[in-house]
């Protein structure tokens, strides 16, 4: 992974000090993603690599957005930039983001879909600086975290014809597109909850082309405590998001201290057919009875407990 300035490793052409350690500032953050890299031949994902610095650019200029100011921070599927101070937020959001789709359409034209080059990025305003190895601070972690959200993953999953798909950070939607500083109306939105490692919050999501407000998005429930750190998780920042599942059946030794007990008491002169007490095909616990009988006619029968398993097996 290395970290860029556009004239240079470790550099910027901007005048500000994005460049330098350790200072703080507080800037317009974009990352950026490509969905099934991992999954590419070699010469795919060498046209994706360029695909992306070639569709960066391009959006950049046409949202006049100053590239050659922007400070990087790239693998070979992704990238994360620090916009220069100044940089126009409804632009980036509005213009930058149409004209990325627009070449993505443009550059997946006529190709097979193992070969299209479809993008997740988010977008993020907040405190960074740099550090030894990449950037420091509670924005380029918050904006990875969105980033990689199950819910902005689902939107491309769900919708095979989108190129693009877009999550902003709460207070950038309020303050930008909720303000009606872009031509995006803010109904083409949707909020959703991003829970991702230790990080608890919201964003709001767009997907150029599709209604997002129709799509099954996953997860979609209200989390704990927006904007919280919990325990870390030991699998690295840039894992793969996969939704949560509910477990099928036991996992494990099961603790039977709290199941249930079932006392039963039968008392009956006289059995003459077949009878049974307890019939089941799951137990969990213990059954303590006490049966009373006085006879049991020829042909009778009595059970105490019929159990099957799900074959019909007793």
């Amino acid at each position: 992974m290395a970290t860029n300035g556009r004239e240079g490793s470790g550099s910027s052409s901007s005048s500000s000090s994005s460049g330098s350690p350790g200072a703080f500032e507080r800037r317009l953050l974009l990352a950026v993603d490509a969905k099934g890299y991992g999954r590419a031949d070699v010469v795919t994902q060498r046209q994706f690599q360029e695909g992306i610095t070639r569709l960066l650019d391009e959006a950049a200029a046409t949202a006049r957005l100053d590239r050659a100011g922007w400070v990087t921070q790239e693998g070979g599927d992704s990238v994360f930039a620090v916009l220069p101070e100044g940089a126009y937020e409804p632009a980036l959001i509005d213009i930058f983001m149409r004209a990325l789709d627009a070449g993505l359409r443009a550059f997946n034209h006529n190709r097979i879909p193992q070969a299209r080059l479809r993008i997740r990025a988010a977008i993020h305003f907040g405190s960074t600086s740099l550090g030894a190895n990449g950037f420091v601070g509670r924005a380029p972690v918050e904006i990875g975290r969105i980033l990689d959200c199950v819910a902005l993953r689902s939107a491309l999953e769900v919708a095979p014809d989108a190129c693009l798909a877009v999550a902003v950070s709460t207070a950038v939607f309020h303050d930008v597109v909720g303000d009606a500083y872009t031509s995006i109306p803010a109904d083409e939105f949707r909020h959703v909850h991003v829970e991702e490692k230790e990080y608890r919050g919201e964003a709001w999501i767009w997907v150029p082309g599709s209604d997002v407000r129709q799509l099954d998005l996953e997860p979609d429930r209200p989390v704990t405590a927006p904007g919280t750190v919990g325990p870390e998780d030991d699998e690295g920042d840039r894992g793969a998001g996969r939704a949560p599942q509910r477990p099928e059946g036991p996992t494990g030794p099961v603790d039977k201290s709290d199941a249930p007990v079932v006392r039963i008491d039968v008392e009956a002169k006289e059995i003459a057919g077949t009878a049974t007490v307890v019939r089941t095909d799951r137990l969990e616990g213990t059954i303590e009875g006490t049966a009373r009988i006085g006879s049991v006619t020829s042909g009778g029968t009595f059970v105490g407990a019929d159990i099957c398993t799900t074959k019909g097996e007793k």
